[in-house]
């Protein structure tokens, strides 16, 4: 049993730090993201504004995919979970990126953009369904609600005041 928790504990450190060191290269990569942003404005100044908006919204979905998993990577180290709706978004912001970086530059037919709208469907019905279904929903078993308690509460919080001892009167 010893040696199983040793185990444990190394994969758990091991793992700490990769996070670590990925959050940082995302960090990174986040900043020089912002900055080819700002840096693409001069397109729009310099040359016409049709190239100067692709380069735009080419940079800007990028960035928000840098922060989509940049919020799952962060969420994994404190958590050690992965929460599927993090890489759900993450994914349908790839999918709209291409979407866009496609329309723009003309260069899809309509077949590829078409499969990459039925797989935004598809991420978007799977985003719904893990919301829906989320693991982090506690069904609370139904009973009468006590008068000081707000019928707004769920989850967690309800659980744990129905649970709870009544305070005494003196």
């Amino acid at each position: 049993m010893e040696g199983k928790t040793d185990s444990i504990k190394l994969f758990k450190q091991v793992t700490d730090a990769i996070t670590t060191i990925i959050l940082y290269i995302l960090l990174l990569a986040l900043i020089v993201g912002m900055a080819k942003t700002l840096l693409d404005i001069r397109f729009i100044i310099f040359e016409s504004l049709e190239s100067g908006f692709t380069h735009m919204v080419t940079s800007v979905l990028t960035v928000f995919i840098v922060i989509d998993l940049f919020k799952a990577f962060v969420d994994y180290h404190e958590h050690d979970r992965i929460k599927l709706t993090d890489i759900t978004d993450a994914t349908i912001l790839i999918v709209l990126r291409e979407i866009a970086v496609g329309l723009y530059s003309q260069k899809f037919g309509y077949e590829f953009i078409l499969s990459l709208a039925v797989l935004l469907l598809v991420l978007g019905i799977m985003r719904v369904l893990a919301v829906t279904y989320s693991p982090a929903k506690v069904q609370v078993p139904s009973a009468p609600l006590k008068a000081q308690e707000q019928p707004s509460k769920t989850g967690i919080s309800a659980l744990l005041e129905r649970c709870s001892p009544e305070p005494d009167g003196n």
